[in-house]
């Protein structure tokens, strides 16, 4: 019902009748859906919030690759950004997507200036190198949790997916490094 980057780990929801299906779209089309993300950024925010409004474009490049940028010709795009945890030269954060756009996650951390560990299409490639000499083998992005209601349901429903062993290891030689 909905896509996952190739490289982001955790929550994918699947409908086995076409009458979910359809249901789960519109609840996505409304903005019915939550959907949170944690990101490994490389750099240190010193506020523990940031909200990004840019507008997003597609590209293909002759390759048939496609490529996002933040552009004003783009359509709406907003992403909030919480930070869970800091460490030197890295931070962890949540985000969550107010708008579903492609790579929405990663064009907006590199907009910020601190683009997502392990990303080698946004990311910055010294910083890469150094997260792939400490062990980081992919891109530092995992969809953390899904909440929504359906129609006639009393409560919602919240998927949620621990984060992928390669990655928890990583945040760990993060933390051991602080000690």
């Amino acid at each position: 019902m909905h896509r996952l980057d190739r490289d982001t780990s955790g929550c994918l929801l699947v409908a086995r009748r076409r009458s979910a299906l359809r249901a789960l779209h519109e609840l996505i089309r409304e903005n019915r859906v939550d959907k949170r993300y944690l990101a490994l950024l490389a750099g240190s925010w010193t506020r523990d919030k940031a909200r990004v409004e840019a507008p997003l474009l597609k590209n293909t490049l002759k390759s048939g690759e496609r490529v996002v940028r933040v552009d004003p010709r783009g359509k709406p795009a907003t992403t909030l950004f919480s930070v869970r945890a800091r460490f030197p030269g890295a931070t962890l954060v949540e985000a969550r997507l107010l708008s579903g756009r492609t790579h929405q996650i990663r064009v907006h951390a590199r907009h910020l200036g601190t683009p997502i560990l392990g990303d080698t299409k946004y990311g910055d490639d010294e910083a890469n190198r150094r997260a792939r000499d400490r062990g980081l083998r992919r891109l530092f992005l995992h969809a953390e949790s899904l909440r929504f209601r359906l129609p006639d349901e009393e409560r919602d429903l919240v998927a949620r997916a621990p984060l992928e062993p390669g990655l928890a290891d990583f945040l760990e030689s993060l933390k051991r490094d602080e000690r």
